[in-house]
């Protein structure tokens, strides 16, 4: 046995070896630094923070690929089949997992048309929440009572959103049920008054007040006040109290459904 050719043959087995693990190794190394990278410039660009997140996750796994097989490569492993073979494995496991890739497919939607961004407040998917973080085939949104809830991003992007934080001013919409004998224009004053002694509503657009319906118990007037988006909820509700009261120290009554009911004796 030529134990020099053996030798040989082993010497280069260990270096192939121990280039391979370098290239992995300082690849990895190179990967992170130019994921991060991106993400400063991204960052400095004034990308959104989902956006930065979604092609920061895209590029560090396509560039890991890149590196897994210049390691093999050096190993004398015949990447061009491995391709082939990933390529066939791939067809295989798209059509297993059509409904991921529809999600992988929506959440890149939704990151290139951002109908939402971080921090904002939507109804998508049939769950109401703040935007939390928008992954590859998921979103994350925090509820009002902090329930952490992850949807996928395919149920979003075929459904409506609705993103209450798009817009700078919202409007609120109210009703308020007074009795038939009630004063309808001492009713409007008092509820023109009360939103103009609020700070928070807003000037322009003017907030109206007017007739809404003649109901069978009641006549409804609204109110539509505008105010800023994040003022909307807290406003609202402040209203809603700030009325009621006005209404019971004026005497003005809010009537609830009532039916009169008439007995008739059958022998008068």
């Amino acid at each position: 046995m030529d134990y020099s050719v053996t030798d040989s043959l082993f010497g280069n087995w260990v270096v192939n070896i121990f280039l391979a693990a370098v290239i992995f190794f300082v690849g990895r190394w190179v990967v992170n630094l130019l994921t991060k990278l991106a993400d400063t410039v991204m960052t400095r660009s004034g990308v959104d923070e989902i956006l930065r997140r979604f092609v920061g996750t895209i590029l560090k796994w396509l560039l890991l690929l890149l590196v897994v097989i210049a390691a093999l490569t050096q190993l004398g492993v015949n990447t061009t089949s491995l391709v082939a073979l990933v390529g066939a494995a791939g067809l295989a496991v798209g059509l297993a997992l059509k409904d991921s890739l529809s999600n992988f497919a929506a959440g890149v939607m939704l990151v290139v048309f951002r109908p939402f961004r971080a921090g904002d407040f939507v109804e998508a998917g049939g769950v109401m929440g703040v935007v939390e973080n928008i992954q590859i085939f998921s979103t994350t949104l925090a509820t009002l009572d902090n329930k952490e809830v992850t949807v996928p991003n395919g149920n979003i992007y075929s459904g409506t959103i609705t993103n209450f934080s798009a817009r700078d001013t919202r409007r609120i919409d109210l009703i308020f049920s007074i009795g038939y004998g009630d004063d309808i224009k001492q009713a409007k004053e008092l509820i023109e008054s009360i939103m103009a002694e609020d700070e928070r509503i807003l000037e322009d657009p003017a907030p109206t007040v007017g007739v809404m319906e003649l109901g069978t118990n009641s006549v409804d007037l609204f109110a539509r006040p505008w105010v800023n988006s994040a003022d909307w909820w807290t406003t609202r509700i402040e209203l809603l109290e700030k009325v009621k009261q006005a209404f019971d120290e004026n005497g003005i009554s809010i009537p609830f459904p009532q039916m009169d009911v008439h007995v008739q004796n059958p022998g008068d």
